[in-house]
């Protein structure tokens, strides 16, 4: 169970950071609606003036629960907007955007739950500034934090034999299995099975992670009433397909993710 879990962070963490480290492409179809810029859907989701609670289905079954929160740091800078406005007149302006995405999932069996808290902050352009993520399952603890401008990752791991402390380059997120080494665990067979290569060949490109996300005008039933959405689309490791769907506001509906993992939002069910 150890092992395997351990197998899940090193994937979550290695896609998110080379999510980060890549821009993202946008491509298109012709099954949908019309096109829209993710980035005009983006800003949506970070400014959305509600959180995004959602179920967690794994094969129908429900396994757990999470909550998508979004932050829009403000800054109030001082506006004489005329001659006679109030000294204390401000205007205020947005510094930054955070998300915060909490919740627990059911993993093995009915006692063992991995309860998660990641937070990621960008900077009014949406480049990513700092991260931070806590993974619990006990007795296991991982922690890792970054910061765009250290080009590093700070881990912390916790068992029942002590804590343990490290710092890993960026470059190193080349090379899953040097970075499942760094977890202790060694070079995994499971890599391969996720499309992960054990080992980086100097000659050989990263194996495409397919996020390029295509955003596109769609419609989602709500119960008896057909309401529009925006439907986005990516294919994580160039075959595993992610779709998810947002409010005209920017609230997160739907989630449908690989192995019949969906998100669903408390208010549709």
């Amino acid at each position: 169970m150890l092992q395997r879990a351990a197998m899940v962070v090193i994937t979550l963490f290695w896609v998110v950071m080379n999510v980060l480290l890549w821009r993202s492409e946008y491509g298109s179809r012709n099954h949908l609606g019309s096109t829209v810029p993710f980035s005009v859907v983006w800003q949506k989701m970070l400014t959305a003036p509600d959180n995004s609670s959602m179920e967690v289905d794994h094969h129908g079954q429900r396994i757990g629960y999470c909550r998508w929160t979004p932050i829009a740091g403000r800054n109030a800078s001082r506006k004489w907007f005329s001659p006679d406005a109030p000294p204390d007149q401000a205007l205020e302006t947005v510094s930054d955007y955070e998300i915060d995405f909490e919740g627990n999932l059911l993993v093995g069996g009915p006692t063992n739950r991995l309860r998660f808290d990641f937070s990621i902050r960008f900077d009014t352009n949406h480049v990513w500034q700092d991260l931070r993520l806590r993974l619990n399952l006990r007795p296991n603890i991982w922690e890792i934090r970054s910061r765009a401008s250290e080009q590093s990752i700070h881990l912390r791991m916790q068992d029942q034999e002590g804590i343990s402390d490290r710092t890993i380059a960026f470059a190193s997120l080349t090379d899953p299995a040097a970075l499942a080494g760094e977890f202790g665990i060694g070079s995994l067979g499971a890599l391969e099975a996720l499309g992960l290569p054990e080992h980086s060949q100097t000659n050989s490109p990263m194996p495409k992670l397919g996020l390029k996300w295509e955003a596109r005008n769609d419609w989602m039933r709500i119960g008896h009433t057909a309401v529009r959405a925006y439907r986005l689309q990516a294919r994580l490791l160039e075959r595993y397909e992610i779709v998810v769907i947002v409010s005209r506001v920017g609230e997160i509906l739907r989630v449908e993710l690989p192995d019949q993992l969906v998100l669903t939002n408390d208010q549709l069910n």
